[in-house]
C-alpha cells in the first residue's frame, strides 16, 4: 500500500509518523512505499482556532490531489489536531483516509481504557477526540488552564520544540488531571506532546495517539495485498 502522509502540521510531528512508518516496515521486513505532501502548521492552527472547517478542507485536498498524483492509495493527517475537519474532508478526498481518532478509540477500548483525560487542542479536549472517546468518560483540563494548553500546545506544534516553560506547564496539566479529576489515562491528544512526555511523567499509563495511529497504519498497510 502506498501511503500519503499530510505532513508540515507540525513539522516535528511528520518526523514522528515518518520514522515510526520506516522503523515498523524495517522490522517486519517489507517495503514502504510513502510520499509526503507539505501543509501549513500556522494555516491549520488558525483555520481550527475560527472553526473554518471548509478553508482546512479545501487545504487538505490541495494536497491529498498531489499524494493522489504520485500513486498513494491511502491517505494519512499527521495531526489529530488537523482531523477537526475530517468528517468533512474524507467524503470529498481523492483517496480512502486513515482515521486517527478511530483508531485511538479502538485501542483505548481494546485496553480497558476509562476515565481518559485528554491534552492536546481546545477542540479536541472539548470534544473528546472528536466525539471517538465519548463512552470512556473524557476529562479536559479545568478553567483557565484548558486554553494555556491549547496555547502551548500549538506554539509547540509550529516550532518543532518545546521551551523549558511549555513542557513544565503541560506536564502540570496532566498532573492535575489524575490528582484533581481521576484520570487513569492520559491521552497525548496532541500529536507533538511526545516532544513533552516520554512517558514517565505520571503516575498513571500515558497514551500517545499518534504512536497508536501510526501502528494502526502499519497495520492497515500490512494487510493490504
Amino acid at each position: 500500500m502506498h501511503l500519503g502522509l499530510i505532513g508540515g502540521i507540525g513539522p516535528a510531528a511528520t518526523v514522528f509518523y515518518y520514522q515510526r512508518l520506516v522503523r515498523a516496515f524495517d522490522k517486519a521486513g517489507q517495503h514502504l512505499e510513502l510520499t509526503i505532501a507539505h501543509t501549513s502548521a500556522q494555516t491549520l492552527s488558525g483555520n481550527a482556532a475560527t472553526d473554518n472547517v471548509a478553508g482546512q478542507v479545501d487545504e487538505f485536498l490541495r494536497v491529498s490531489r498531489q499524494l493522489a498524483a504520485a500513486g498513494a492509495e491511502r491517505l494519512v493527517i499527521t495531526s489529530m489536531g488537523g482531523h477537526f475537519c475530517a468528517d468533512a474532508f474524507a467524503p470529498l478526498a481523492p483517496l480512502p483516509l486513515l482515521h486517527g481518532p478511530t483508531a485511538v478509540g479502538d485501542f483505548l477500548r481494546a485496553n480497558g481504557a476509562r476515565r481518559i483525560g485528554v491534552l492536546g487542542t481546545r477542540i479536541v479536549m472539548q470534544t473528546g477526540l472528536y466525539g471517538a472517546l465519548a463512552d470512556l468518560e473524557p476529562l479536559a483540563p479545568l478553567g483557565g488552564s484548558l486554553m494555556q494548553v491549547n496555547d502551548d500546545y500549538v506554539a509547540i506544534a509550529i516550532a518543532g520544540k518545546a521551551e523549558d516553560a511549555e513542557r513544565e506547564r503541560l506536564v502540570a496539566a496532566g498532573k492535575a488531571l489524575v490528582d484533581e479529576q481521576g484520570a487513569e489515562v492520559v491521552l497525548l491528544g496532541g500529536t507533538d506532546l511526545n516532544l513533552v512526555y516520554s512517558g514517565d511523567e505520571l503516575d498513571v499509563p500515558v497514551v500517545d495517539s499518534a504512536a497508536v495511529h501510526v501502528d494502526a497504519i502499519v497495520s492497515a498497510a500490512l494487510a493490504s495485498p
